[in-house]
């Protein structure tokens, strides 16, 4: 623990005791907002354990650090509630004294996790640990291997389970959400685990306290009831559920939907149920008792949705007949018999039992009194239950591990009976707290031999007797105020109090009070003063939940149910005592004085627990919030007790190992006794008499200043310590790597020599025979090839095919090669054709089907015109289009009709002349797979089909005339006009498969005019391009010449 407080700046310090200033408030909550912000959760107050929430997991609960919590000192390693739970499990185990652990703190402080966690540790922790983590088998009560196991492994390992698997179980019975938790104890848990001399588990029982039975009929907004509820209706299947006659809506059920918060995103409850069905099979539950169990908890549901209506006669019913149904098969009871308890009242009068019918809420008391009593009895008898499974059934002598979870004080905006006797158990406990932590100081101080200082402190026993003393305190007077007869209400019992505990400095009402008092008082509430400060307490409902009555009738009822767990809680012996049940606060009263004696009976240790905020955020501290927790749990009043003697104590040897190099005659070794030792390193360091005292086995120092003095000393020592032992190892070091260094050089050098030496002879020698081999080959390069010419006709080879790789030609045009030996032209040849396919291969294959087209296109008409017509080359670098024409360009629909669709065909704007006059006429000239149309403004002017083209007539020069002869056409022959000649007449002779239709004349073309009738398209050069009739009645057409055009 010293070695952090270097760092005590940045991260505080681990021991409250160890604050200069220990009585301020705010330098308590500046320590513990530092260690909070570095994630450090856990610091002490001597040996007391303070918690905060962290909420988020930080990694500090695994198996090694587990181990390396196990078997070292308390003050060895950080704060940590492993530390408490090794400390005290094996103080229990050497010195055979029963050890408790008391974890206390407000509703989400983590006091349910830090028992958990401290249950885990002791199960992992114990000599049978090896064998429990073995795997189990199906029933998780036995070992797979039992025979290899010293210990009893049947109990052993069922035991450790049972003890861990109780903790679901009762959370999901005795748990909900709250505003502030959602997971919220509901109730108060003592957990003794029995050890035998071994160190191993035997057993164990589980002792519960005030569990919170109105949440099972009422909770506030934003809460819920009790998790099994809610975990049935989620996680059981749907035959379990018609069974229990539920629904699996939450909503559908009156005692579900009280807190409107029947859904909480953390929490999964389908996943809990199958956690609490392996509990319960862990646990040791038969099938029958669960099924029981169940049972109970349906019919809890089934209650609270019956309807209280009233009739025309007045008269009281409950409404709800599936609902009586389910209650009569799932309690085993009549529902004649049920109905009447519900709605009426047996009062006994002179020797004879009349019947009272109750109003309607009366009604509605006596069934939300049955659900209560019902539930809260059914938890006694899980508790009962889990208790025999953990029995012990050896009578071997056995040590006591006690768990203490227990509620921490509480203060809420309207505080009633529960707040009342939860802050009573925590007034009790601080009691407790103080005389033992007193007494094992006192004890500390005797057995060392130091004289002891007497502590003042706030006793609180004024405060427990004015709650518990008989006759005159609270609970005595609440009791006279319930048993008495007469109208005895809440308010009664107010002006009972007053009367009799108003003189009480503690006590305050509203009318004793002064003017300024009277403003934070209502007139039904009363003030105590507890030792974590005031709170309000209203009287409404204490005198209810203080009797806690359930009528005779109903007992009746309840006593003669087939359900095994109603009967086993409502016995028959109950209704034949005539004597009044104690009130619940009796009860409790009792509860917690047979917890104080048991605690008594124990070496305590502490776990204090804090929530740093309400939001349930990680790394928020919210300091109002906590300065109100580290008040009422009595934190700055340990610090105070525990420094009111000395806040530091170490056994000598560990004393004088750590600091003895703060002094020469200590360092580096001590050769007497370590007292002596220490004598010697205090008056070097210059101890003051009044900062410190020597014990038989400890030093003890007053002042947190003087260790951190000696702290920091040391811290500097260090430096300078280090710096030698540094120097020293780096001499030696350097030394020792020099020494090798030169030895592996010197072998280095003599076996790398050697090798350099003997590769350049056998380089020499290979270069010699390479020479001599190519020039007896260059003298003999002519001859064929042979031994003698080998090698460098090898070498002459091999030169030119990589100097072929290097200029092997890119393209298919590229047409160099290089000039080859005269031995290898043949396959310089080869290799050459080869290349040039692969080049055409790989060119081929990056051809797209549409370029495909395009090139065959391209083909076609170089076969058609490359050397017959003028306009050729003009039309090479311009692509053949699939079509110039769509759908939209044909504006009349009848044509479209017609023709169909132009997909697949393709389509031009051209000129056609007319036969007789010669006048040019703009139309479309749609090709398609079999035939053509010549297509009009509005209507098809001729179609022809390919079979009958006799051949298509165009001249040499660089003009776009065609003429169409088409056979048995009375029409006759077609002249057509385009700049795309080429490109039509390809597409015409590609669709029609005739090569042989093109005609192309130097001059003129003959056509038919129709009707026997004949006509010349007359071509020639000149200065204009034309087209028009010519004097002789023949289509002149005139082409540019190029000269011309120039």
């Amino acid at each position: 623990m010293e070695g952090a407080l270097t760092a005590r700046d940045r991260v505080g310090v681990q021991d409250f005791v160890l604050l200069e200033n220990y009585t301020s408030e705010g330098a308590f909550l500046d320590n513990l907002r530092k260690r909070f912000k570095e994630n450090l959760i856990y610091t002490y107050i001597g040996t007391v354990l303070v918690s905060v929430n962290p909420y988020k997991d930080l990694g500090i609960y695994t198996e090694q650090q587990m181990q390396r919590y196990r078997g070292v000192s308390f003050y060895e390693v950080p704060p940590h509630i492993y530390a408490v739970a090794d400390s005290a499990f094996r103080a229990l185990r050497a010195e055979r004294v029963d050890q408790c652990v008391l974890i206390s703190g407000e509703s989400g402080a983590g006091k349910t996790e830090a028992s958990k966690r401290i249950l885990h540790f002791l199960a992992l922790s114990c000599p049978a640990a090896a064998h429990l983590s073995r795997p189990l088998s199906a029933k998780g009560s036995q070992p797979a291997n039992p025979s290899s196991i010293s210990v009893p492994p049947a109990v052993n390992l069922a035991i450790r389970d049972r003890l861990l698997q109780s903790n679901p179980l009762l959370e999901a019975f005795g748990n909900a959400k709250t505003l502030k938790n959602d997971n919220s104890s509901r109730f108060g848990k003592y957990m003794d685990i029995q050890f035998d001399y071994k160190g191993v588990p035997v057993g164990g029982h589980i002792q519960s306290y005030l569990l919170e039975k109105s949440r099972v009929v009422q909770q506030s907004h934003g809460e819920r009831n009790f998790h099994i509820f809610y975990q049935i209706l989620e996680g059981a299947d749907d035959m379990e559920l018609s069974g229990l006659g539920l629904e699996r809506q939450a909503q559908n059920h009156s005692y579900l939907i009280k807190g409107q918060c029947c859904k909480v995103s953390s929490i999964v409850d389908k996943n809990d149920w199958k956690i609490v069905r392996r509990a319960m099979e862990t646990t040791g539950f038969s099938s029958e008792d669960v099924e029981a169990l169940l049972g109970v908890i349906a019919s809890v549901l089934h209650l609270g949705n019956l309807r209280c209506s009233v009739e025309e006669s007045g008269e009281v019913c409950l409404k709800g007949d599936s609902q009586l149904r389910s209650l009569t098969r799932l309690l085993g009871v009549s529902s004649s018999l049920l109905m009447e308890a519900l709605t009426h009242r047996k009062i006994a009068a002179k020797g004879e039992e009349v019947l009272t019918p109750l109003s309607a809420e009366q009604v509605i008391f006596a069934r939300d009194a049955l659900s209560k009593a019902i539930y809260g009895r059914t938890f006694n008898w899980l508790v009962s239950q889990i208790n025999g499974s953990l029995g012990n059934k050896e009578k071997s002598q056995h040590t006591l591990f006690g768990l203490l979870d227990i509620y921490g004080f509480e203060v809420f905006q309207q505080n009633s009976f529960e707040q009342f006797c939860i802050n009573y158990c925590n007034e009790k406990l601080q009691q407790l707290f103080i005389e033992l932590t007193l007494r094992s100081e006192q004890d500390e101080y005797e057995s060392e031999g130091i004289e002891w200082e007497p502590v003042s402190y706030f006793d609180n026993r004024i405060i427990c007797d004015l709650v518990e003393e008989k006759h005159k305190g609270i609970i005595s007077v609440l009791d006279e105020e319930c048993l008495r007869p007469g109208e005895a209400t809440d308010i009664t019992f107010l002006a009972k109090l007053e009367e009799t505990v108003g003189s009480h400095p503690h006590f305050l009402t509203h009318k004793l009070g002064d003017q300024k008092s009277r403003k934070t008082l209502k007139r039904e509430e009363f003030r105590l003063a507890h030792y974590a400060g005031d709170v309000n307490y209203n009287v409404i409902g204490f005198m209810d939940k203080n009797n806690d009555l359930l009528f005779r009738n109903l007992k009746e009822v309840m006593s003669v149910a087939n359900n095994p767990i109603i009967s086993s809680c409502f016995t028959k012996d109950e209704l034949q005592g005539q004597r009044r049940p104690e009130t619940t606060a009796t009860q409790f009263k009792t509860s917690v004085a047979g917890l104080m004696d048991t605690l008594m009976s124990k070496e305590p240790s502490y776990v204090r627990c804090i929530k740093p905020n309400d939001a349930k955020q990680a790394g928020r501290f919210e300091d109002v919030l906590v300065r109100h927790q580290v008040k009422y749990l009595g934190l700055l009043e340990n610090v105070r007790v525990r420094r009111a003697g000395f806040a530091y104590r170490r056994d000598y040897p560990r004393f004088l190992d750590r600091y003895k190099s703060l002094c020469p005659d200590t360092w580096p070794n001590w050769k007497g006794t370590a007292s002596d030792g220490i004598r010697t390193l205090v008056k070097h360091i210059g101890y003051k008499p009044d900062e410190y005292k020597l014990g038989r086995t400890k030093i003890f120092i007053r002042f947190p200043k003087t260790l951190f003095a000696t702290e920091d000393a040391l811290e500097v020592r260090k430096h300078s310590i280090a710096t030698k032992i540094e120097a020293s190892w780096k001499g030696y070091h350097c030394r020792q790597k020099y020494l090798t260094m030169k030895r592996s050089v010197v072998m280095l050098q003599a076996w790398w020599r050697g090798i350099r030496a003997r590769r350049l002879a056998a380089r020499r020698r290979e270069a010699a025979d390479k020479i001599r081999r190519l020039i007896k080959g260059f003298s003999n390069r002519r001859l064929p090839r042979c031994p003698q010419n080998e090698s460098y006709l090898d070498l002459l080879y091999s030169s030119f095919l990589l100097r072929l790789r290097k200029k092997l030609p890119r393209s298919p045009l590229d047409k160099s090669w290089p000039v080859p030996p005269p031995a290898l032209k043949q396959t310089s040849e080869l290799l050459r054709e080869m290349h040039m396919k692969n080049l055409v291969r790989c060119y081929c294959k990056k051809i797209t089907p549409e370029r495909k087209a395009q090139l065959e296109s391209k083909a076609l008409a170089s076969d058609l015109f490359k050397g017959k017509k003028e306009s050729y080359p003009q039309s090479i670098p311009k692509p053949f289009l699939a079509t110039h024409l769509d759908e939209n360009d044909i504006k009349n629909a009848k044509v479209i009709q017609s023709i169909g669709t132009l997909a697949g065909k393709y389509g031009v704007q051209v000129t056609k002349f007319d036969r007789r006059g010669f006048k040019p006429r703009p139309r479309q000239l749609i090709l398609g797979a079999d035939q053509g149309w010549l297509l009009g403004p509005s209507e098809i002017k001729q179609n022809f089909l390919y079979s009958q083209l006799q051949g298509v007539s165009i001249s040499s020069l660089n003009d776009g005339v065609f003429v169409l002869h088409i056979a048995e056409d009375n029409k006759g022959d077609v002249i057509v006009e385009s700049e795309l000649v080429l490109e039509i007449l390809t597409k015409l002779v590609s669709l029609s498969g005739k090569k042989d239709l093109i005609r192309i004349t130097e001059t003129s073309i003959p056509f038919s005019g129709g009707g026997g009738r004949q006509g010349v398209v007359e071509f020639s050069k000149g200065t204009m391009s034309s087209i028009g009739k010519a004097k002789s009645g023949a289509l002149s057409v005139v082409v540019q010449t190029a000269a011309s055009t120039g």
